[in-house]
């Protein structure tokens, strides 16, 4: 190891932490050490596995406030945002305790099958061995947890590379395994580059399992290189929300306020797109951009902040230049786009059409765009023309406000997304849920029960008590 990764906050620059950068020889002690920590881990009881998990949510409850100065300093989220995620990762290492203690397989009926008559039957759940968890910036501390705690429920070892930007958080939590006795060797940070750390983790044998959380590209290279090993892929979004006529109103524009602008919008289920009927598409307009320029930017250590930094500077580019195409293409832009140093200010966007990059692609900015129509089902056709317009053909997640009983479940059979949310906007997720996307957007559904069993195999046994 000759140098470390220096992280620096992403709303001042200032030098948050230093992190030890590994390289090949680091890689490799990882992977042999994931190894050993495999062969100790498949033989831990269910109950001592659930233990381990058990205590460190308790000890994650006791260092809250440690660990959500951690989040703010390395990510820039807002302290309102930096403590649910906590919060939440306590809730997803319980429900991963629990799936420990319910891992079980089924009896099945072999004399269902002619010349089976004198054969009994069953399948029991056996961890695969290395898991190697990918893990991203915009929930350093969650979706680490959404990998690694499953991981470890069901009986696997880990190695765990955390997103560059963030690793601090995800050291925290190692350390804070430890202290609730997890076998050191079961879980193994490294850290680095994707194309070169977490290339080597997908190419390599001895891994038997890939699961990613990140963008659509490196998804489709993690696919392409992991061989034989399984994979669970959490890729892009461009996520929206559908308001027709019968909404409660309220409760449409205060739940699409915090999806379209929470942690700056750097949310795969970022509510980028809403689908306002004809109705009430002024009034909805006029109010949610009254309420989007009165969100208050700034310090994320400060409580009151809603909407802090982009990540980096190449993100606050990124954002400019497709508000900027868009203008240029015809848009309108009604508040917002631009720049306050690290600050992309919140941004509404109209006169937009479904192959505008900015509709289309994944912004992953505090961009939402706004579009029109009249009859219910055509705003269903819309949304998924909108989702396959773009390099990546995504389908994520999307809200739908109605009072509507049959609307809504004509969105839910049609709507071409991997999670549907009446009454909501596409920005939520219940940890206990089974999350993930359809097309591009990804492979494979998280959620501890759901996580758990793409990290197990199905081992049959059969019985012949015949003659």
């Amino acid at each position: 190891m000759s140098s470390a990764v220096r992280v620096l906050s992403p709303y001042d620059s200032s030098l948050v932490g230093e992190a030890p950068l590994s390289g090949p020889a680091e890689v490799e002690a990882a992977l042999a050490t994931a190894e050993a920590g495999f062969e100790e881990m498949h033989r831990l009881p269910a109950h001592r596995r659930s233990a381990i998990l058990r205590k460190a949510a308790d000890l994650l409850s006791d260092r809250t406030a440690d660990f959500a100065d951690t989040i703010i300093a390395e990510s820039g989220k807002p302290r309102r945002y930096a403590e649910a995620e906590v919060s939440r990762a306590i809730e997803t290492i319980r429900f991963s305790a629990g799936e420990a203690e319910r891992l079980h397989g089924e009896t099945v009926p072999l004399d269902a099958c002619s010349g089976s008559e004198n054969r009994r039957g069953f399948f029991i759940r056996v961890p695969l061995g290395i898991i190697a968890c990918i893990t991203p910036f915009n929930f350093p501390l969650n979706l680490v947890c959404h990998k690694v705690a499953p991981a470890l429920a069901a009986g696997n070892s880990v190695v765990l590379k955390p997103a560059s930007a963030t690793p601090l958080t995800a050291l925290k939590l190692a350390q804070l395994l430890l202290d609730a006795g997890l076998p050191p060797e079961a879980l193994n940070n490294v850290i680095g580059p994707g194309d070169t750390i977490g290339a080597t983790l997908v190419k390599d044998r001895r891994v038997r399992m890939v699961t990613f959380t990140g963008s659509a590209n490196v998804g489709e290279s993690i696919k392409a290189n992991s061989g034989l090993k399984r994979v669970a892929l959490e890729l892009g979004s461009n996520s929206g929300a559908i308001v027709d006529e019968t909404a409660d109103f309220d409760k449409a524009l205060s739940r699409c306020l915090v999806g379209g602008f929470s942690y700056s919008g750097q949310v795969c289920i970022h509510t980028q797109r809403l689908y306002l009927h004809s109705t009430v598409a002024d009034r909805f307009t006029t109010e949610f951009v009254a309420r989007t320029v009165e969100l208050r930017c700034g310090d994320p250590r400060l409580r009151e902040t809603e909407v802090g930094p982009m990540i980096d500077r190449s993100a606050v580019e990124k954002g400019l230049a497709l508000i900027e195409q868009a203008r240029t293409q015809g848009a309108r832009i009604l508040c917002g786009g631009k720049a306050q140093g690290s600050i992309l200010l919140p941004t509404v966007i109209t006169n937009v059409t479904p192959d505008m990059p900015v509709v289309c692609e994944e912004t992953f900015a505090p961009i939402v765009t706004i579009e029109t129509f009249k009859d219910f089902d055509e705003a269903i056709r819309i949304f998924n023309r909108g989702s396959r317009a773009g390099t990546y053909q995504y389908g994520l997640a999307c809200g739908v406000f109605t009072r509507d009983l049959g609307r809504a479940f004509r969105a839910a059979e049609q709507l071409e997304v991997g999670n549907v949310y009446i009454n909501d906007s596409a920005t939520f997720r219940a940890d206990c849920q089974p999350y993930g996307g359809v097309r591009d957007s990804g492979l494979g559904r998280e959620g501890p029960r759901f996580a758990v069993e793409e990290m197990t195999d199905i081992r049959f046994i059969s019985f012949n008590h015949g003659s």
